[in-house]
């Protein structure tokens, strides 16, 4: 069991310490609602089931640590083989999160799998009628992109509510959340003070709606109609636990899609444990792989970064309009997400 008081003190001189001027934010359709302190926000479980230990506490504990109250879904704790309950269940709570006019922010609890098996059971006019933040990664990158595709607001690609909380990706989801800033995110300063380097492998900048998530789901998105438009978009990936030889793969199924070719610049996070030593994959580096898809595109373009399955990632705002320098390895939020 975690120790709140330490979650709660870690998080309250967060705040203090980002005690800043906040940028305007404009209002205009499809911005979301920020989140204040005493806000409640929905947990819900899209994906596979809560199997690991205190895995619900440690959701609850980072959102109370936040200033927040979190309210579970009526199923999050059901269990259906591998899935958080049945199909329907997680489309329900995920529905209800939305309906809920208390509610004003929603967090997945993990990833895993099973996202993308609930997407036709949303209600989707709800949806686009209740314009909330939805904060999540790895699996939820399903939801992420038919929110992209069906909703017509940004989300947050991020630590799912039962990870590590920790400060970079505490402090970019104050400025995207809270505090409607449009920030920069990354750079050289970020990648030497989490010990992260990054590569810059064409240089320039690039503007577009940024959209992506795990490399994986991705892939086995496309051709289906929860997929948004690519076409000048800034497009990221990341993965774990993945042979070279199936990054390779799947990097070159993005572009047969034509969505390498279309996308006006490109970020490879970070790809974790990507093993070198398999034995079908020997021959060829991950930046080997990398390169040969993405530098002939002559688009700006960089790996590495706080993006993925690592401590200390950043909160992205998908969907959202950006500018990507490659040579710094950065994103700059163009306008905020939240009013």
């Amino acid at each position: 069991m975690i120790a709140r008081r330490t979650a709660l003190g870690t998080m309250a001189g967060a705040l203090a310490g980002l005690a800043m001027p906040v940028a305007a934010a404009t209002r205009a359709p499809r911005k979301l609602p920020r989140l204040r302190e005493g806000d409640t926000v929905g947990l819900v479980a899209p994906a596979t089931a809560l199997t690991l230990p205190d895995e619900l506490d440690r959701a609850e504990y980072w959102m109370r640590g936040m200033g927040l109250l979190p309210k579970r879904g009526a199923h999050v704790t059901e269990q259906d083989g591998y899935l958080a309950g049945t199909d329907e269940a997680r489309a329900a709570d995920l529905n209800a999160m939305f309906a809920d006019p208390d509610v004003r922010a929603i967090f997945a609890i993990r990833g895993g799998w099973g996202g993308a098996r609930i997407l036709p059971l949303l209600d989707w006019a709800t949806i686009r009628a209740n314009p909330k933040l939805l904060v999540g990664y790895s699996d939820t990158s399903a939801l992420h992109l038919a929110f992209a595709a069906r909703a017509g607001f940004p989300t947050i690609h991020g630590p799912n509510a039962a990870s590590r909380w920790e400060k970079a990706s505490w402090e970019s989801l104050w400025h995207l959340g809270f505090a409607g800033a449009a920030p920069v995110l990354g750079g050289k300063a970020v990648e030497v003070e989490t010990m992260r380097a990054g590569r810059t492998i064409t240089g320039g900048t690039a503007r577009g709606r940024l959209l992506g998530g795990n490399l994986t789901i991705l892939s086995t998105m496309l051709g289906t109609p929860w997929v948004p438009d690519f076409d000048g978009a800034i497009l990221f990936v990341e993965d774990v636990n993945e042979a070279i030889y199936r990054v390779d793969r799947m990097l070159q199924q993005l572009k047969l899609a034509g969505i390498l070719d279309h996308s006006a610049g490109v970020i490879f996070g970070q790809c974790t444990r990507c093993n070198p030593d398999d034995p079908e994959s020997v021959g060829f580096t991950l930046d080997d792989v990398i390169d040969h898809h993405l530098r002939p595109l002559g688009i700006p373009a960089f790996t590495g970064g706080n993006i993925g399955h690592v401590r200390n990632q950043l909160c992205l705002p998908h969907g959202a309009t950006v500018e990507l320098d490659a040579g710094a390895r950065t994103l700059r939020l163009l306008e905020p997400i939240v009013t």
